[in-house]
């Protein structure tokens, strides 16, 4: 690792302070990205502002019709927790389908949108289910908080505190993963309710994005039938040792009617 200042604030202001005042600082959440990559000298921030002794970014309540988890619960706490998989029991099973023991008792929602990895789950599940990103200044949708492969709409010292998922009538996450780090090769989460109908793909293109033309068929039809015949393009897919832009294509027409039917 290159040398670094290490800090641990124990409220946002202070947080947002050292990230302001840092030339080159970087929020650390659970590190599961961000520390092997500081190993491999990839990265070398100045500064390294650890949110983990901060109470507010914990925690999962319920609020009217949402379920709002703070940005640094960790993937563990959302798959063990009752509200979630009461409420919400698809965002409990993709957070339980995450990495291995390790990664989830390390690995926060926060960090990971925040790192927007195209091959991640919680991106699916944020668009997916139509949730809405707290951060220190503002609400950012869904729709609007992935912008491109690790790239997110957060500016300069803006840090997220937590997500509120509003609760679907049915949904469901289903995911072909690597058998060696269980990324999702291709990872679909179906919803249906106030946010409308929802198809949500990760794992297939360089970011998550929306599958409007099944979103199309499943609202008047919400069955895996509504689905047959109904192929993403493969113009901006990701082709690689693990699987062709053709065989990702076919992924996502299958997981999306497996999903389809789990939520139903």
């Amino acid at each position: 690792m290159h040398n670094f200042n290490f800090h641990r604030p124990l409220t946002m202001d202070e947080a947002i302070n050292w990230l302001g005042t840092s030339p080159e600082g970087i929020l650390l959440a659970g590190g599961q990205t961000l520390i092997p990559t500081m190993k491999q000298r990839l990265a070398g921030p100045s500064d390294l502002i650890d949110l983990g002794g901060i109470a507010e970014l914990k925690g999962i309540r319920e609020d009217g019709g949402a379920v709002v988890i703070g940005a640094m619960t960790t993937h563990a706490e959302v798959a063990a927790n009752a509200t979630v998989a009461a409420k919400i029991p698809a965002l409990a099973s993709l957070a339980g389908g995450i990495g291995d023991p390790q990664v989830r008792n390390c690995g926060t929602i926060g960090g990971s949108i925040a790192n927007n990895d195209p091959a991640a789950d919680y991106p699916a599940g944020v668009v997916g289910l139509g949730a809405t990103v707290i951060t220190s200044t503002r609400q950012i949708a869904a729709d609007d908080f992935f912008t491109g492969m690790f790239e997110t709409a957060l500016e300069q010292g803006e840090v997220i505190k937590a997500v509120s998922f509003p609760v679907p009538d049915k949904a469901a996450y289903v995911k072909f993963a690597n058998r060696a780090s269980r990324y999702a090769i291709v990872g679909v989460m179906v919803s249906q309710g106030a946010a409308g109908t929802r198809v949500a793909v990760t794992g297939a293109g360089s970011c998550v994005f929306r599958a409007t033309d099944m979103e199309s068929a499943l609202s008047g039809d919400f069955s895996a039938a509504a689905l047959d015949g109904k192929l993403v393009s493969t113009d901006d897919l990701n082709a690689d040792i693990h699987a062709s832009a053709e065989y990702r294509a076919h992924l996502v027409t299958v997981m999306a009617q497996r999903a389809v039917s789990a939520a139903g």
